[in-house]
């Protein structure tokens, strides 16, 4: 029998866009750099085979084979009674039963939710699972939550977010004592409406590094390590963000093929432009955690590439070293403590 490695993810290589054709060579290429991982890939034995161009050594790349897929515009409730055997399901199966440390999956957004929160349940006093990613800044990166899984959240969701996105900034990224920031339409104390005005009132009396509100511009800026709202704002938020980076990525390539003289200026600015579009590639932030969870579970981008789904499967280790779960129910717990202690 194998021994099994430090760190074992389970992959589900039928989700997502493109299924096995980038989840097999993302799994290769995050082997090929990692010795003390294993990877499950999840799905139909037959299809993920076809993908499989090379064998990786002492068994830290297999086949779990799930005969049902959940499709990408699936109803989350469908995916949930009728899927049992998707590779979906499965891969999360595997992290409840602890024959995976976590699992990643490009697939249907809403149905890994759902299916994530029935199989390993919510850590004690977490009311609901929070979505959150990191996104490009001056400073290198603000990590934001709520993207879209809580589109109504009351002010104790926004608090229990704010304590998560902390927890996972200090492990993923060893800031001992990361900034947090809550999302307003202004940093005037009257603005507002009554939940983000109440949750501001919370992070004021906990022992979190809460620096007060931010707006939608202080994402970018860096002013904060942490930014919270719920799951409807941040997910137009992230959005226009991205559709922001298209627009202007089109009208740069545009502007450089007008003429002779702009193509030869984009000739020279090429690596200034290649620069900058490494910094801000998404793909290099892909990789978004479900944090609340009794697990842990990362959602890749469902376009991902190769490049892309290494970089969350990439995540899902590092929250493994991190016991991510184990350190959010620990801030939970001792944030609930101290205001019941106030």
């Amino acid at each position: 029998m194998t021994k099994r490695k430090d760190i074992t993810i389970a992959l589900d290589a039928m989700g997502g866009d493109h299924g096995a054709e980038i989840v097999v060579p993302a799994a290769l290429r995050y082997l090929r750099k990692h010795d003390d991982v294993e990877l499950i890939l999840v799905g139909r034995t037959e299809v993920i085979s076809g993908y499989l161009n090379q064998r990786i050594d002492g068994g830290r790349l297999r086949i779990h084979h799930a005969s049902q897929e959940v499709g990408m515009d699936e109803l989350p409730s469908r995916a949930l009674r009728g899927k049992k055997d998707s590779s979906m399901r499965v891969a999360i199966d595997l992290v409840k039963q602890g024959r995976a440390d976590a699992c990643v999956s490009a697939g249907n957004t809403g149905a890994l939710m759902a299916t994530a929160r029935f199989v390993l349940k919510m850590l004690p006093n977490v009311d609901r699972p929070a979505i959150i990613s990191a996104l490009p800044s001056i400073e290198g990166h603000t990590w934001m939550l709520d993207l879209g899984a809580n589109v109504d959240c009351s002010a104790e969701h926004l608090f229990q977010f704010a304590v998560m996105g902390s927890e996972l900034a200090a492990s993923l990224e060893e800031v001992p004592n990361p900034r947090i920031g809550l999302l307003n339409i202004g940093q005037e104390e009257i603005k507002g409406n009554e939940q983000v005005k109440r949750a501001h009132e919370f992070l004021v009396n906990s022992s979190l590094n809460y620096i007060g509100y931010v707006e939608g511009n202080d994402i970018y800026q860096g002013g904060a390590d942490v930014v919270v709202s719920d799951g409807f704002v941040g997910n137009v938020a992230l959005k226009s963000s991205e559709g922001l980076a298209k627009m202007i990525g089109f009208h740069l390539k545009q502007g450089f093929r007008q003429s002779l003289l702009t193509r030869a200026a984009g000739l020279v600015a090429m690596p200034i432009l290649k620069s900058f579009r490494r910094r801000i590639d998404p793909r290099r932030y892909n990789g978004a955690s479900l944090l609340g969870l009794r697990g842990i579970v990362i959602k890749s981008h469902g376009g991902a590439d190769a490049l892309a789904f290494e970089n969350a499967i990439k995540i899902a280790c590092k929250a493994v070293l991190a016991h991510v779960p184990e350190r959010i129910s620990q801030g939970v717990e001792a944030q609930l403590d101290k205001r019941a202690s106030a």
